[in-house]
């Protein structure tokens, strides 16, 4: 099919570049001529592993093109809009502009017959909206959410665990629905399960999934809380209640909470949405789910200074990670990157380190010290914070460590170190809701 995606950030580009990669013809849009530039000639201008190799496949195939103008779209019969919905400034709600405007910038391109597919996040009554613009020119719209985890999406976009589509009533999403099983028929030939409902459900599906995830997770961050006043050990609890089928195990690590661009600002939205509907009360539970999560990264920061004698001032920490998780370099809310602010703002001679964010964060906080490598971030520390799981943190050898720092003393704000291990090397190990 011939397809296109307008807007070619993170979600775009990997949908554009995946599409390409099972068999379509597709042509992405952005505004960004620096960002076309790049992905033209096949750099991925964000770190997703796997994403270089098929931008690469896809172009040399001919089947993948990236362009600045709209009226490129011609000629294709699905357009995907992948915009940004970003968190308004001075609320919680979700700022629409940038869908707004891509419809609107569609709507002459648009011939009778074509399907446009909108895969942003956007609170539950957009897709209704927008659908009364689309169908006067004789198109149609549908709704289908996506699921990508950072550091996996190209996968999750070729292979992905389930589809959801929401189509108008009647021969309209009839017809959507084909198209759309056309695009993805190769996910579907694999027995993808597939949800087919209308506009609003498929709306809630993904802001449910965030504050369902964002629960979760400040769930046992809250137990953490509990534990480190009873002297319980958060991780055995996760283990124990995770092999309960109900709950299960995943996503139940205690640490520094959770950030990036979709979590925090999604449930915010959620919340904000559902008071503009009048049943604030029934999501009520998410401001709490969000000041939990805040808190974690508070409490990250204070274990450092009593560790430094409440006295953080000149010492040196080295702070590993800045990304939000492994395997990216998305700095958006990332609670790695707020504990390194902070401890900054607090006088302390902050060397942080991340595989991959160190360009970004530096753009954003040009105040912080970055280090050339973690054995660099490492040298003659006062004290050891990990506040992101990359691998190389994980495997640190805590002996050879210790011939580097000035003092053995390590904070795993992510659970994610053997404390046995680093205790007997000598270190004075604090964990997250850990004896």
């Amino acid at each position: 099919m011939k397809l296109s995606v307008i807007g070619c950030g993170y979600l775009g580009a990997v949908h554009a570049a995946a599409m390409a990669e099972i068999g379509h013809d597709v042509i992405g849009i952005d505004v960004d001529s620096a960002k076309i530039e790049a992905l033209q000639e096949g750099r991925a201008p964000f770190f997703e592993p796997g994403l270089p190799e098929i931008l690469t496949s896809a172009r040399d195939s001919g089947r993948l093109k990236f362009s600045t103008q709209l009226s490129d779209v011609r000629g294709s019969t699905v357009h995907f809009v992948a915009v940004g919905t970003p968190q308004k400034k001075g609320e919680n709600a979700a700022d629409l502009t940038y869908v707004d405007a891509a419809i609107h910038s569609l709507l002459p391109y648009l011939a009778p017959g074509d399907l446009v597919v909108g895969k942003s996040t956007v609170p539950v009554g957009t897709a209704a909206r927008l659908a009364e613009l689309v169908e006067a020119t004789g198109a149609s719209l549908a709704w289908n959410p996506e699921f990508l985890r950072e550091g996996f999406a190209v996968k999750d976009t070729i292979a992905p665990d389930r589809l959801v589509y929401g189509v108008p009533e009647g021969e309209a999403g009839e017809k959507a629905r084909a198209q759309l099983d056309e695009v993805y028929a190769r996910a579907l030939s694999n027995d993808t399960p597939l949800v087919v409902t209308d506009y609003a459900t498929a709306e809630l599906v993904k802001v449910s999934a965030n504050a369902f995830l964002a629960t979760k997770i400040s769930f046992i961050n809250a137990m953490a809380e509990i534990a480190e006043v009873t002297g319980a050990d958060v991780t055995q609890l996760a283990d124990a209640i995770g092999f309960d089928a109900r709950i299960g195990r995943r996503f139940l690590n205690a640490g520094v909470g959770f950030g990036g661009g979709c979590l925090p600002k999604d449930i915010r939205a959620f919340s904000a949405r559902a008071e503009e509907l009048g049943r604030g009360e029934s999501v009520a539970f998410l401001k709490e789910v969000d000041a939990i999560n805040l808190r974690r990264r508070q409490r990250v920061v204070d274990v450092v200074v009593e560790e430094l004698g409440d006295s953080p001032f000149e010492k040196k920490v080295a702070v590993l990670g800045l990304a939000f998780k492994p395997d990216s370099d998305d700095i958006r809310d990332s609670p790695a990157l707020d504990v390194a602010v902070q401890l900054h703002g607090r006088g302390a001679d902050v060397s942080a380190f991340d595989p991959e964010a160190m360009a970004n964060s530096a753009k954003r906080y040009p105040q912080l010290a970055f280090a050339d490598s973690a054995d660099d971030a490492l040298k003659d520390a006062d004290i050891v914070v990990v506040v992101t799981e990359w691998k190389e943190f994980r495997e640190l050898d805590p002996s050879a460590v210790a011939e580097l720092v000035n003092g053995k003393i390590v904070v795993d704000g992510r659970n994610c170190l053997d404390a046995v291990a680093w205790r007997e090397a000598g270190w004075r190990y604090r964990g997250m809701g850990r004896p």
